[in-house]
């Protein structure tokens, strides 16, 4: 039952991160908005190596695939957040969906208390289960779902798609109303 609920929790987060690339194009989609670079297709092309490393070849379940930012090295010098021209965007998610599938293969083969073991980790922290990494990935996608739906904000606009109509109005109303309560002064207002 709790593998089922981290399962859905996490496809809610990919699919999150998947619609902000709804409509863009591919400059769009590359495009870094804030001074550390982030990028929406370099968050998704980080999520692929998250879920193959984490929850395949950390519980003995080698990624199909072999990932060049992997093979050459890159990947500890962020080479896993920025998309190289000959990468595609269709690439690129589709190694995603390809991660996703092996991820929830594990998801149902494997107990959470499964052991695992992370080669990238330091030694005394390696040893860890099945169930610790789900919940790490879960929650570093949920977080990235945040970055990606703050860069898509900035690309055009576009919010969650939670957010009716008008609702960027009402925040803007709200962030020029003068500032009042415990703590303020009329130097504030």
């Amino acid at each position: 039952m709790i593998a089922e609920d981290l399962q859905r929790y996490l496809q809610e987060s990919r699919d999150s991160v998947l619609s902000t690339l709804d409509g863009l194009g591919e400059y769009d989609a590359r495009r870094p908005l804030v001074p550390s670079g982030t990028n929406l297709l370099g968050l998704v092309k980080h999520l692929v190596g998250i879920e193959f490393g984490y929850l395949g070849d950390s519980v003995g379940r080698p990624a199909p695939v072999l990932l060049p930012w992997n093979e050459d090295g890159s990947v500890w010098e962020n080479g896993d957040l920025w998309v190289k021209p000959a990468e595609t965007r269709e690439y690129i998610v589709d190694l995603y969906r390809r991660a996703w599938q092996h991820s929830d293969e594990s998801i149902a083969e494997l107990p959470l208390d499964a052991p695992a073991s992370v080669a990238w980790w330091p030694e005394h922290r390696r040893q860890t289960t099945f169930g610790h990494l789900l919940v790490r990935v879960v929650a570093e996608t949920a977080q990235h779902a945040g970055h990606c739906d703050v860069v898509r904000e900035l690309i055009d606009g576009r919010s969650g798609a939670d957010n009716p109509d008008g609702y960027y109005d009402l925040v803007l109303s709200m962030a020029s109303a003068p500032i009042t309560g415990p703590g303020t002064s009329s130097k504030n207002a």
